[in-house]
């Protein structure tokens, strides 16, 4: 069953558009990564897919009675968000925000979502710890925490090991991947190319007239792909 579905989307800014006619479904249960070339457009897309930002044409349809504030959004980080005076505990109850709609406070079943998402990402043991004292990968996985609490069905990630080092960027696709197999559609980001032909189960390739949207193996066989794969130093084993 399609999560999304977006059908012949121009995206851009007032008259400039960065992607034209862009159709492609998300199913769910996938792990699709969208790469590209900088400035291809990948983040517009997501922030299409959030509401965020309007398409200049086409649509975007929600499938499975999803909702576009039941999304779980990880995006890259700023140098000021990284120093955010907060506990790790507050930063991840507030991804419950959404789902709180009118209320003005978390409730029990807030509260246990929360826990079960810093359980799941291995990081109880740092409720009470200020997000801003933590290392670059242990602020990702509270923010990967937080991500979950409001959705039980799609993640959007922007470029999530971005600064990581190979030890905690290996660490953070193995989490990832862990989500997916529990049933997590999975949308992220990436310039990791190796990564992403390897823990994707579709690519969605971005960037000016040239577009693929395919499972793995056809990316794979496809022009685009060999050329970006070879660019790109992935392995193509």
């Amino acid at each position: 069953m399609a999560l999304i579905t977006c059908r012949d989307l121009t995206l851009g800014y007032e008259s400039h558009a960065i992607l034209e006619h862009l159709s492609f479904t998300v199913g769910a249960g996938d792990y699709l990564c969208v790469v590209g070339e900088n400035g291809s457009g990948k983040s517009t897309l997501m922030r299409t897919m959030l509401g965020l930002q309007k398409p200049l044409s086409g649509s975007i349809a929600f499938g499975d009675g999803m909702k576009q504030n039941e999304i779980g959004y990880l995006p890259q980080q700023t140098a000021i968000q990284r120093d955010f005076p907060a506990t790790v505990w507050e930063i991840v109850l507030s991804g419950c925000q959404a789902r709180a709609g009118r209320r003005f406070f978390y409730g029990k079943a807030d509260k246990a979502t929360a826990a079960h998402n810093l359980e799941r990402m291995g990081m109880t043991g740092f409720r009470n710890r200020c997000y801003r004292e933590l290392s670059g990968g242990q602020q990702q996985r509270v923010l990967l925490a937080r991500a979950l609490c409001a959705t039980r069905k799609l993640l959007l990630l922007d470029e999530p090991v971005s600064g990581l080092d190979p030890k905690v960027t290996a660490e953070m696709y193995g989490l990832i991947e862990g989500l997916n197999r529990e049933g997590v559609t999975i949308v992220m980001i990436s310039h990791d190319i190796a990564a992403a032909v390897r823990y994707a189960t579709h690519i969605l390739h971005v960037g000016g007239t040239k577009t693929f949207f395919g499972d793995i193996g056809a990316y794979r066989d496809s022009a685009i792909g060999r050329r970006f794969i070879a660019l790109e130093g992935g392995d193509e084993a």
